[in-house]
């Protein structure tokens, strides 16, 4: 017989030791199993035992938070009877710490801890148990700001920061806890669910372990789009266990139960080590709080083996990255580097935009280590490079407006002034840059003419307008469409290039991630492929698209907390992907066929549409 759909207004609450309201919901009547009524029970590892010896917690008040300004909250520590300051100790993170932390209550992880620490079925472990923050009131006549969706539910890399770079320094001045991040775990349910995942998400260096109950992966901000980055993004050093009941809720957000099945899902797909235990309970902890034990077992089996990521067969990238080739550091000690680009000789230059100098690695060595020489200073500004067929260096000077060409002995000449440029392509005809200032593009014309050795710049002029934040810059294969970067949007612009280097029927085409929150891709440097595939550095990666515009994965960055500026390809056979990214550059090895503008242009075969 059909579910009865009728729907009434339920005011359930239930309050938090900081007194938040976590839950009001829109119930079924008659359709959703009792609560009171489902078969959850707490087990015997969840009961105190004479001759287990017992853990000691203690009550902590965090209020300086600078990434969470004003905010106040409790958070309690556990530290099992067996530790041994001598040793680091693993541990694990609670969200809404006030409800895990009772021995008597619906959690009774102390308990647990306690019972299967004295069992070897966990290893030591100091439990941190942290509430969300709140923002005290001013006054009796006002009201407290209460910051648990918006550090929760919140897809950015916020709430991870808040814990990685406070809440733990604070708790390791006390403990010797491991800076391993294997031997961390995070626990939430709900939304605190969601956040446990997504601190190991961003910070997959500081947490590897996820027990995640009734995880509200819906769309309160921007939850319901988890599943899709995980099957897109090149999966994570992450284990995760999941649990919901088919009576979750069901409400404006989403559907619990079916966005719970739809991380499994995607987390099977992209080849993670998930497991998962189902239920018929409702938004609760009655079915999380019994199996406690179970999951702890199973996040913490073969411990110590450290926790690698895994990838499935069907994962977009596992034909385009190496089993076992990771990023690796080429230069660093700059200040902010940018412009990547590749001689047909194979050197590598790159710029430090602050310090005003271009840096290279020369051919041959891009595999060997750290081997990046200056190369030439006293350039202003210095930004985007590309070079031409004839090995020449043209750089952006975006402060002085200018663009310079420089010879292989550092000597330089002027090809254009007076005109907006932050980054550029060169192709046969011309040069191309992005003018951020005037949201538009530039063109140069570059012409051979009788007796002069190199190719002579014409006047420059306007080809294209209106995009918000143009920065990056490309061109396709077979160098017939212009590709521009949005910054300040999600899309790349396609124009088809004419004869005389004129731009026509511009629209915005590549579909770019965003983090959401910041609602801006910051998308920069693009590379393109010999398939036809583009290649975009953005704030949550290297963003990979087919020729139709679609994006089908995501290569994390080097550092998490680093924003890339630019990508390239280079090395034998172009395969070596190289990106500049804060201070530092790094290269990966791939599969990946990539192209330069300076090659003949290649027709690529046409796409699955």
């Amino acid at each position: 017989m059909a579910e009865s759909r009728n729907w009434r207004i339920s005011p359930r609450f239930w309050r938090i030791t900081t007194g938040i309201c976590l839950a009001a919901c829109l119930v079924p009547v008659q359709s959703r199993t009792c609560w009171s009524d489902e078969p959850y029970e707490l087990g015997p590892d969840s009961m105190q035992h004479e001759g287990v010896p017992i853990g000691a917690v203690t009550k902590h008040r965090w209020e300086q938070s600078s990434i969470f300004p004003g905010t106040q909250r409790d958070y309690w520590v556990y530290v099992p009877a067996k530790y041994d300051a001598s040793k680091p100790a693993c541990v694990m993170v609670f969200q809404d710490g006030g409800g895990y932390v009772s021995r008597d209550g619906a959690w009774r992880v102390p308990n647990v801890f306690d019972n299967l620490i004295h069992r070897g079925e966990m290893p030591i472990t100091i439990g941190v148990f942290i509430n969300p923050g709140v923002v005290p009131a001013t006054s009796p006549e006002t009201i407290e700001r209460f910051n648990r969706s918006f550090e929760y539910d919140a897809m950015s890399d916020r709430y991870a920061n808040f814990l990685s770079n406070e809440i733990l320094p604070a708790i390791a001045k006390d403990f010797n806890i491991s800076a391993a991040p294997s031997d961390r775990a995070i626990c939430g349910a709900s939304s605190g669910a969601i956040a446990a995942f997504a601190v190991a998400w961003h910070r997959p260096d500081q947490f590897r372990r996820v027990l995640s109950t009734i995880g509200t992966y819906v769309g309160l901000r921007g939850g319901d789009l988890f599943p899709t980055l995980i099957r897109k993004t090149e999966p994570k050093p992450i284990r995760v266990f999941l649990q919901d009941g088919s009576n979750d809720l069901n409400i404006y957000g989403g559907d619990w139960w079916m966005a719970n099945q739809d991380m499994l899902s995607a987390l099977t797909w992209a080849g993670y080590d998930v497991h998962h235990t189902w239920g018929e309970g409702g938004h609760n902890s009655k079915q999380g709080g019994a199996i406690l034990p179970d999951a702890l077992r199973w996040l913490w089996r073969d411990y110590p083996q450290p926790i690698e990521a895994k990838m499935s067969e069907q994962h977009e990238l596992a034909n385009l990255l190496i089993p076992g080739e990771e990023w690796e550091l080429v230069s660093e000690g700059h200040r902010f580097t940018e412009g990547p680009a590749v001689a047909p000789d194979g050197t590598v230059y790159f710029t430090d935009v602050p310090t005003g100098e271009i840096w290279r690695v020369k051919a041959g060595q891009l595999s060997d280590g750290q081997h990046a020489e200056l190369f030439a200073k006293d350039a202003p500004g210095a930004s985007g490079l590309e070079c031409d067929a004839e090995g020449q260096l043209y750089c952006c000077q975006i402060s002085q407006g200018t663009v310079v060409r420089f010879q292989a002995d550092g000597s330089r000449e002027p090809i254009a002034s007076d005109i907006g440029c932050n980054d550029l392509v060169v192709v046969s005809h011309g040069i191309y840059t992005t003018d951020p200032r005037d949201k538009c593009v530039w063109y140069v014309p570059l012409e051979s003419k009788p007796g002069q050795p190199r190719k002579v710049p014409g006047t420059p002029r306007k080809v294209a307008e209106g995009i918000a934040g143009p920065n990056g810059i490309g061109v396709t294969p077979d160098q017939s469409y212009l590709c521009v970067v949005d910054a300040q949007g999600r899309y790349i612009w396609s124009f088809q290039i004419g004869d005389n280097g004129d731009l026509a029927y511009g629209q915005p085409y590549w579909y770019v991630h965003d983090p959401l929150e910041t609602m801006r891709t910051g998308g920069d440097g693009v590379a393109a492929a010999s398939d036809g595939w583009l290649y975009l550095a953005t704030d949550m990666g290297i963003q990979v698209f087919d020729q139709p515009g679609r994006c089908h994965a995501i290569i994390p960055k080097p550092l998490a907390d680093r924003p890339l500026s630019n990508v390239v390809f280079a090395g034998e056979e172009m395969h070596m992907m190289v990106v500049t990214s804060g201070d530092k550059v790094f290269r990966r090895k791939t599969n990946i066929a990539g192209v330069a503008p300076w090659q003949s242009p290649i027709k690529p075969e046409k796409p699955r549409l």
